[in-house]
Formats: structure tokens, sequence, C-alpha cells
């Protein structure tokens, strides 16, 4: 008989404040239970029915939104397993900028399935081989499941048709109008190769008051501000861009100036003003006749600039002043000087107008139809969409409908591909990965098939959000007759339940980028696999020194 030695349990592997958690107990059930957290946290904000949550992040900021992405980004999630799902979500969004949503509730999903899998006894590497294999074969049953394609080149009413799930599953009844308004604003900057397409070029201003249907599309930019100068509106006119300031030259060092006599005092000023005169007349004389400044403007500047009838803007942000410049196709410059003629810009229309109770500037090209359209100009680099709405929070919603809508658009352009929405395809999904996992052997079988009834979640979530829990049980099984049904693969969840809570998503219109669906299976999956293949936690001690005590009051209180 081996003799046992007694360990010291008083073995120190690391410095002091380590935290070290190991063991399917510890680790990976802790793990799975605050993925579900999360999921759960925005799983009632999915489809056109999902609950609004009200933000206020770390700096008192405000946010009223169901848009997946937002929640997560303010939401400063610190659980080391639970920032895994939240970087899954964050790769949708840069990648396709829609279904970030789909992605964090099927990997909290999946893991809740895997939880009773891990109780019963199956080690986690079989649950992982399962939901692997799963994820294959749903993304490989995904390609047989388009129904059809965005027809080449794009119309406005093949746009619409495409936009409007997206759009409404974030501003549900307004979708016509803004999926009309992105259309129209993306068609305008299409360029002859549509894979060129530059989703910076829909551009979005805001401004307070009226309603959605006084929203309209520029074909141009729009600023939030007048001109500096009086010279208001100028047409057909050369550009120039600045990125220096237009003011008098300061010395880099400090001088001191001894004046004698009256004369000298006179003198002293002149010379900066004649130079400066100078330089505006010279610009005045090549035909510049806007100024774009990216910087302050002198009052002297201003003067000598509404002497000559050139009219001037100042533009702050330099990523506004790069998109001026893309705009009326001119070089920005960072000296003050007569641009040469391909540095310079030219714009059809520079003026200030009021929308509401605000004055904004626009430089837009002529469109066709327009007075004084003669052909020979170019197409337009950018379009912007001016929003009308009652709050501010209101209309920051709806920008970000729009940025789910442009992106769209992008994702399609790569991928025309359509399948059925409404939660037609991951109910299908979710029968054929079944049927695979019946006729698979080994152990891993079960982890395919928790993985089928994991994909049902979609359905299941978009019912319950718009109908009731148990409204939503009878409608995910009127779905599965009808799916075990020849021809079936289209039905999807009814959010207004005008007969019995189902639809057919083809004929209805409701259609959803297939490469979009194929990130989200894919991302979802490989979150939730890596929560799974995690066995221990070890964290060090935080860096830096003692916490400053916050002061104990709510933030509720004046």
């Amino acid at each position: 008989m081996s003799l046992k030695v007694p360990k010291a349990n008083n073995i120190q592997l690391f410095k002091d404040g380590y935290k070290h958690i190991q063991g399917i107990e510890d680790a990976v059930l802790r793990n799975i239970q605050a993925v579900s957290e999360l999921s759960d946290l925005v799983r009632t904000s999915f489809g056109p029915n999902g609950r609004n949550k009200l933000i206020i992040n770390h700096l008192g900021r405000l946010f009223v939104t169901s848009d997946a992405a937002t929640i997560i980004r303010e939401v400063e999630v610190v659980h080391p397993a639970a920032k895994l799902l939240v970087m899954a979500s964050q790769a949708q969004e840069s990648e396709m900028g829609d279904s970030t949503n789909m992605v964090i509730i099927l990997a909290g999903e999946l893991l809740k399935k895997s939880e009773n899998l891990l109780v019963m006894g199956l080690h986690p590497s079989e649950v992982i081989k399962g939901y692997e294999l799963a994820c294959a074969k749903a993304l490989a049953e995904l390609e047989n499941l388009s129904t059809s394609n965005l027809p080449s080149p794009f119309t406005q009413e093949s746009l619409i048709v495409a936009l409007k799930p997206a759009i409404a599953s974030k501003q549900y009844g307004y979708e016509d109008v803004l999926s009309s308004l992105v259309a129209e604003a993306a068609l305008a900057v299409m360029p002859k190769n549509p894979k060129n397409f530059n989703v910076d070029n829909v551009r979005v201003v805001k401004i307070m008051g009226g309603s959605l249907s006084g929203s309209k599309v520029v074909q141009g930019m729009v600023f939030g501000r007048e001109p500096e100068g009086i010279v208001k509106k100028v047409s057909n006119a050369k550009v120039a861009v600045f990125t220096s300031a237009l003011d008098v030259a300061q010395t880099e060092t400090k001088g001191t100036v001894l004046i004698k006599n009256a004369d000298e005092m006179l003198n002293f000023t002149r010379g900066e003003e004649q130079h400066l005169e100078k330089i505006f007349k010279e610009i005045a004389d090549s035909g510049i006749k806007v100024i774009i400044a990216g910087s302050s403007v002198g009052d002297l500047a201003l003067h000598y600039l509404n002497r000559f009838n050139i009219a001037v803007l100042k533009v702050l942000s330099k990523f506004d002043l790069r998109r001026v410049a893309r705009v009326v196709n001119a070089t920005p410059l960072a000296r003050i000087g007569v641009p040469t003629p391909e540095e310079a810009g030219y714009v059809d229309i520079f003026e200030t107008t009021e929308i509401g109770g605000d004055r904004v500037t626009v430089l837009r090209q002529l469109a066709s139809g327009e007075e004084g359209y003669s052909g020979h100009t170019e197409k337009t680099r950018t379009a912007t969409i001016v929003l009308r709405g009652a709050t501010a929070n209101h209309l920051d919603d709806l920008e970000r409908a729009i940025d789910d809508g442009v992106n769209v658009i992008k994702s399609l352009i790569k991928d025309p591909r359509l399948v059925p929405g409404a939660g037609a395809t991951e109910l299908e999904l979710g029968k054929r990965v079944e049927a695979y996992g019946s006729g698979m052997r080994g152990l891993a079988q079960h982890a395919v098939k928790r993985y089928a009834t994991a994909l049902e979640v979609i359905p299941r979530t978009l019912a319950e959000n718009a109908l009731g829990g148990a409204e939503g049980n009878e409608v995910l099984s009127r779905l599965w007759a009808k799916h075990e049904q020849k021809g079936g693969e289209a039905w999807g969840v009814d959010v207004e339940a005008e007969e019995d809570g189902t639809l057919l998503a083809t004929d209805c219109k409701i259609l959803d980028p297939l490469a979009a669906k194929q990130w989200a299976i894919k991302l979802a999956t490989e979150a939730a696999v890596s929560v799974l293949s995690v066995d221990s936690i070890i964290m060090s001690k935080p860096a830096g020194g003692p916490k400053v005590p916050q002061q104990a009051s709510n933030w509720d209180e004046d």
C-alpha cells in the first residue's frame, strides 16, 4: 500500500490579491450564469416589438434605445466571460452593422442549453465538438435557404424592400419613411461600381422640431451653423478649403517694438493689413467665391472677405473638413494663399436656409430636374439625411436605425442573397440540425440536438416580445407544424397576430441578408465555445492605488 503524503495547503503560487477560480462548478457554470444574465438583458429588446432600455452611462448621458450594440457599448461589462460575448457582438457590428442582438441571444441560449449537459456529466470538449459540427451543418443548410437575390443594378423599390425588416426591428411603424430616405440617399451617392460604396458618404443631420415626415435628403452636406461673413448664398462657385486659421500670422518668439511717434504707430499695423489684403485679393482674383476654414477666422480677415464678396464657413471638425473636401472635390491647404486650379473645388449651390427654427448652411450639387441643371456637373459624393423629430433621444434612435439601414446596403453589395426573416430561417435551420443530430453516433449528438433547440430562441423571442409568453408558445407550436409540411420553410412569426400569429415571410416581403445571419451564427457559436473551453479564471489585483470615495447620492436627486 502506497503512503499518502498530506499536501500543504499554504502553497502560494501567485502574488497577494490574485483570484483563482477553477473547476466545472465554480468557473464554467458561473461563466454560463453571467452570460445568461447579459443575454436576458438584451433579449427583451429584440425584434420590432422589443422594449427600450433607459441607460445612463458613466458620464451621466441618457440613452433610450432598443439597439443592442448601443446598450452593450454604454453598459460597462466587467465579467471576463460576458466580455467575450460583448466582443463577438462588436465584431458583428463592425462586419455587418446589424444582427448584433441575435449574436448575444443565440450565444446565451447555447450556453444555457449546454449547462444541463455539463451537470449530467458530459465533458465540455464533447459539447464543444457537437456545437462546432452543428454550426458547420447550420451554415451549410443556410446556403440552401436563400429565396431571392437583390436585383442589380439597385432600384429605389428593391432597396426599400431589403431595408424595411432591418429598420423595422429598431423603429417599428416608421420603417416606410426611413427606408425610403436611406434608399434615396444611398442611390444618390452610389458609384458606378457599387462595390466602392462608402458608408461614410451618407450623413445624418438632426434638427429638433417638426415630425419625421418633414425629413428629407439633401444631395450634398448640411452644417448646423451659418457662414461667418455677410455673404449667405453663392451659386456656381469655386471653393478653397483651408485647414489653417484665416488670421494674421503670429511670431513664434516674443518681441518688443519701440514706437517713437504717431506715424510709426499708424504704420505699425498697416503692414499686416496690406499683407492680408494682398492675399485675399489674389484669392478673389483667382475666382474663388467660397472659403471653408478649418480653424478660427480673424476679424481683419473677415473684413476683407466681406469686402471681396467671398463667403466663409467655419468647419471645426477635421473629419467634416475632409468630407467637405470630398464633396466639392478640393484639396485641403495648410497655408493661406491662392489654390492652384487642381486644388480648388466646385459647388453648384452654397446657401443658408432655415429648417425649423435653425439656420443651416447647405453645400450641394444640382440634381437632375432642377432649374439650371446642365448634366455636366458630376454626381454628388455625399448625401445628407436631414432628420426632424420632437426630442433629442428620439432623433438619436432614428439615426441609429438609419445607420443600420446603410450598413445593410453595404452588406447586400458584398452578398445580395436574401433569406426569409421573421424567425423562419432559424426555425428551419433548427429542424434540419435536429434531423442531422438524430442520425449521429457518439456523445456529440446530444450537443447537436441542444444546438438545434437553441436556434429556436429567435422565433420564440420574437413571439414573446410581441404577443406575450403564453401566446408565444402557441405560435411556436403552429410554426413547427407548418415547417414540417413540404415547402413550409418560409413560415415565420407574425408580430401583429392578424390571423394565427404566423405568416409567410416571402409573401410579406420580410427578408434578411444571408451574410448577416451567417456571421451571427458563426460568431455566436465561437463565443459560446470560447466560454465553454475555459476551466479556470485567474484575475490579478487591479493596478493603481486606493479608489477616491464617491459621494453617496442618488443620480435622480436635484
